[in-house]
This record gives structure tokens, C-alpha cells and sequence, in this order.
């Protein structure tokens, strides 16, 4: 008997398909009211991610309800600072709080003792999660960037501008280069954990890519993500990986070329049509409907994922969102979404 098609990855191998498969970012949270429902089981957002039988049953939502081409683990970027030792919480209406490392001795007070013994739980979501998916529905692992990841840790909290690790990264260069040292460490070992427990295709989440200047892009973002992608691929080399790098806009050629991932997200900010011509043609492009058109849905949302669609045919091109579905969204509009881009009326 021959396997089972998953479009997803034969995208990611460089397919072009008639139809493209989709998937959607945050397609698991607030927009749905089961996942509000099971939301209230958790004592808090992070033993939420760290329960597998939720984080499970969190990521399976969506695929039930929308039979989308790929699922992503429910888990979140700052899994790996809690498992350094890091203080995170995580604040109603107010989003994640970290203690800030601003010094050697922050850094030097992480620890990967106990990394993998704290995040063995997403491992064990990742088999479920495996497990229970339809045959030709792919699993998406994932992490957030060293940048991405940093700029939480540094400055404690999210934000866009990111002064403090900015002026660490040219003040602080040892500091800064340590601590992304520490991260693209952790996060290979994490990613490869994830593909040993099932994962089919990965996803770095670079989202703050775009506040680094041009003169830190290599060293910040391109640099440390080659470095993860290189080490995936020496053990896992058949597993394909997506970059991420919201916001990277003109730098998206050369971080396709330098970082040899397998597919690029192309965030909303970007014409995609731009997007194919500096990125080479056998990576797979990823995006990248503005979100706030599936919150309105209707004409609008409708005629630009045609246009985007459209636009894509003849190249490998996965359908996504430029960024999360926002969670005000109406479940109807998503699913009229991926109505259209499989070819509705």
C-alpha cells in the first residue's frame, strides 16, 4: 500500500499544487469557544502547554472543525526560558512578564539541567497529537527564533521597539552573544526532541525580526537561525523547516539563502509577489492574508485570498495568514476562508 499524500509536505519538498494547503497561525486559541472552554481546566497558561492531554486536545481543535492540511503543536516560545530557570508568567490581559536578564550573572543563573525534563510533557503531546491526526494531515513542530525568544528575556516583556537588547547587542556584544549562544542550544535540542517524538516539519518563529537593524540582521537573526537549521538537519536531514522573520521585508533573499530552511512565512507587510522574486524558487513561500480580513470576512477577504492564491500558482505555496488570527474573529469566516482558497465558489 503507497503512504498517504499530506500536501503540506510535499509542498515543503517543492511541490506546486493546483490547490494549496493550508494552515493558519494560532489557528488553536481564543477565536474558538471550545478552546475557551477547555482554557478554564488550567491553573495557568503555562501548566495549560505543559498538560499534555490538554495541549493535545487544543491542537486537535481546529483540525476537527476545519480539516486544515497541517496541525501545530499547541505549545508557545517561552517554554524554553521557563525550562532555563527563567521566571515567566503569564498575565490576564497583559501577556507574558519575565524577569529580565540584563547581566552576566542572569545569564549565568539559566541552567539546562532540567531542560529536557521540564519539557518532556510537549513530548508527550507531540506523540498524541500524532497519534490521533488524520493520515494526511502533517504536524507542525516549532520554537521562537534566538532574537524573538532573546528579546522576551532581555527586556521582560513583549513590546516592538526593543531598546534594551538593542543597545546590549552593540554595547554588550559578549553578553548579547552568549546569550544567544545559550539559546540556539537549547532550541536545537528542543526541535530535534520534537521530530524523535513526531514531528513531520518544523516552524521558527522569528516575530520580532523585524526591529533589528540591518548592521545586527546576521548576527541576530540570520546567523543563529543557520545555525538550528544546521543542526536539525544533521540528524533529522529528510525533516523540512519554515523561517519565519516577520517584518524581515528586503532581507528575505538573503535569509532564504543563508539559513537553508525549506519554506519562508511571508508576513502581511510584504507583497508575496516581491517575496518570490529574492527568495529562489525551491523554497516554498508561506502567507500572507492580512488577519484583520478574516476578522471582517466577506468580499473583501474573499477576492485578495483569491488574489494571493493566484499569484502563488506554479511555485510551492503553502496558504497562511501574515501573522495569528486575532481572537475576536468569527469561527464562520475562517471556515469560509479555507473554503476559498480549496477552490469554493
Amino acid at each position: 500500500m503507497s503512504p498517504v499524500s499530506k500536501p503540506f509536505l510535499e509542498t515543503l519538498r517543492g511541490q506546486a499544487r493546483a490547490v494549496p494547503p493550508i494552515w493558519i497561525m494560532r489557528q488553536a486559541g481564543r477565536y474558538l469557544p471550545e478552546y475557551r472552554a477547555l482554557r478554564l481546566k488550567a491553573r495557568n497558561f503555562i501548566d495549560f502547554c505543559l498538560t499534555p492531554e490538554l495541549a493535545i486536545e487544543a491542537t486537535l481543535q481546529p483540525i476537527r472543525r476545519y480539516g486544515f492540511d497541517a496541525a501545530i503543536l499547541f505549545a508557545d516560545i517561552l517554554l524554553i526560558p521557563h525550562a532555563l530557570g527563567q521566571s515567566v508568567a503569564f498575565l490576564e490581559g497583559e501577556g507574558p512578564k519575565l524577569e529580565p536578564i540584563r547581566d552576566a550573572a542572569g545569564l549565568a543563573r539559566l541552567s539546562d539541567a532540567r531542560a529536557a525534563e521540564i519539557l518532556s510533557p510537549v513530548m508527550e503531546s507531540v506523540r498524541g497529537i500524532r497519534a490521533s491526526l488524520p493520515s494526511e494531515t502533517a504536524l507542525i513542530g516549532f520554537a521562537g527564533a534566538p532574537w524573538t525568544v532573546a528579546t522576551y528575556m532581555v527586556e521582560g516583556a513583549g513590546g516592538s521597539d526593543h531598546t534594551i537588547i538593542r543597545r546590549m547587542a552593540w554595547q554588550e556584544p559578549v553578553l548579547f552573544d552568549a546569550l544567544i549562544d545559550r539559546l540556539v542550544e537549547a532550541t536545537s535540542a528542543y526541535l530535534m526532541a520534537q521530530v524523535e517524538a513526531g514531528a513531520e516539519a518544523l516552524q521558527i518563529f522569528d516575530t520580532w525580526a523585524g526591529s533589528v537593524p540591518a548592521g545586527l540582521f546576521e548576527r541576530a537573526v540570520t546567523g543563529p537561525t543557520a545555525r538550528i537549521v544546521a543542526a536539525v538537519k544533521a540528524k533529522h536531514p529528510d525533516v523540512p523547516i519554515i523561517g519565519f522573520p516577520r517584518g524581515a521585508g528586503g532581507h528575505l533573499g538573503p535569509y532564504a539563502r543563508a539559513t537553508g530552511v525549506d519554506g519562508i512565512g511571508v508576513d502581511h507587510m510584504c507583497d508575496i509577489a516581491f517575496a518570490a522574486t529574492v527568495v529562489p524558487p525551491n523554497v516554498a513561500l508561506q502567507g500572507n492574508l492580512d488577519p484583520v480580513l478574516v476578522l471582517d470576512g466577506g468580499p473583501v477577504m474573499e477576492d485578495e485570498a483569491r488574489r494571493i492564491v493566484t499569484a502563488m500558482k506554479g511555485r510551492p505555496f503553502i496558504f497562511n495568514l501574515g501573522h495569528g488570527v486575532t481572537p475576536p474573529t468569527p469561527p464562520e469566516n475562517v471556515a469560509r476562508l479555507v473554503a476559498v482558497v480549496r477552490g469554493a465558489n
